[in-house]
């Protein structure tokens, strides 16, 4: 994914599809040129920072 696509998503108050390694995820916020910060959305406790590039919109 890149990161304008990730910022949107971010930013957006509607929920999208997006997955990291197959499981549903939230982006929280985008970090940098190459990572956001992200949870699955059965597991909200555990946050952490994926490569963009690991992330998939599914439309």
């Amino acid at each position: 994914m890149n990161r304008q696509r990730a910022l949107e998503i971010a930013q957006s108050a509607d929920m999208k599809h997006v997955t990291y390694n197959g499981h549903p995820i939230y982006i929280q916020h985008v970090n940098d040129q190459h990572t956001a910060r992200i949870f699955a959305l059965d597991d909200p406790e555990n946050e952490f920072d994926a490569q963009l590039a690991k992330l998939n919109e599914n439309q």
